[in-house]
């Protein structure tokens, strides 16, 4: 339960700052998580991401203020962090369909979007699958961006990099550089004899108060790669390696959703270990494929607590 009464924590934070510039940063320390882990786990758990949300309050909010006081547009549009009163109109006509000055008018139909409170059903016969890796020190190769905590969702803006770079090429250039041909061997290796061959993975790192990096990347070879693509060096570390699971056949929703499972319940599986996360060590996701089932592992690397 102690999970829960942190994300209802980091909720009532949101809450109490939505005239305020809201510190990412302090939203995950509430939590005890990463922002990206968090964002992560408030987009599944919310179906929307977690900057939408915080807009759509802010909104709510404001256009109760609108209706019910004469407060300028310029000073409220200050208020909830907008530049300008263009800016501030522009998005809340996104949002409920009407600028503010239409707003104020009665009979004018407006949207509010509730607060967000989680709760848990408790079965009891829910486990979690993981396993301890030791793993020496690795190098990786490939593209990366900063996701900026303040910007945008995190989340979103890692699968938005990702769809960009296979559409304008640059993953098939990371798969050239190994001499791999397909872009399914850049999102899944393959299982051989019961061994892997590890093609591409996401790797999450660089976390400071305003942002993250993420790194689409493979395996450096035993050559020398192209000087432009980033070079990381991965410390030896120990990793708690949590594995999701989906039929081939079904569609990549339903493996999505096992590992959105997975980031959503790694709290829980903290809160009973002997473990806590390494800090300055990428968090890792892997995927590959058998026959039969598309398998995804998140890698968390930790140390005892």
């Amino acid at each position: 339960m102690d999970w829960l009464n942190r994300m209802n924590s980091a909720i009532r934070h949101i809450e109490d700052n939505l005239t305020e510039e809201i510190d990412y940063d302090k939203i995950a320390e509430v939590a005890c998580c990463s922002v990206y882990h968090f964002q992560r786990m408030f987009s599944f758990i919310a179906d929307i991401p977690l900057s939408e949300y915080i807009r759509r309050r802010r909104f709510t909010i404001a256009a109760f203020e609108i209706q019910n006081s004469d407060i300028r547009i310029i000073d409220l549009a200050v208020k909830y962090g907008y530049d300008s009163a263009d800016s501030f109109s522009s998005a809340s006509q996104k949002v409920h369909g009407v600028t503010p000055s239409l707003a104020r008018n009665r009979g004018v139909q407006l949207k509010a979007y509730p607060r967000i409170s989680f709760q848990i059903s408790i079965k009891g016969d829910v486990e979690m699958n993981y396993r301890i890796e030791e793993k020496e020190a690795f190098k990786v190769f490939g593209i990366s961006t900063e996701l900026k905590f303040n910007e945008s969702d995190t989340y979103e803006g890692a699968k938005t990099f990702l769809n960009k770079s296979i559409g304008d090429g640059t993953s098939q250039m990371i798969l050239d550089a190994v001499g791999k041909g397909n872009i399914d061997d850049m999102l899944y290796g393959e299982v051989e004899d019961n061994t892997i061959k590890q093609f591409g993975m996401f790797l999450h790192y660089g976390w400071n108060k305003t942002s993250l990096k993420f790194m689409i990347a493979m395996d450096y070879p035993d050559y020398d790669i192209p000087e432009h693509f980033e070079v990381l060096e991965v410390p030896k570390s120990t990793w708690a390696v949590f594995k999701a699971s989906a039929p081939i056949g079904e569609s990549n929703k339903n493996a999505n959703v096992s590992i959105e499972h997975i980031w959503m319940r790694l709290p829980e599986w903290f809160q009973v270990s002997e473990y806590e996360q390494q800090a300055n060590v990428p968090e890792l996701e892997k995927a590959y494929r058998t026959k039969t089932e598309y398998i995804a592992e998140v890698w968390i690397p930790i140390i005892k607590k």
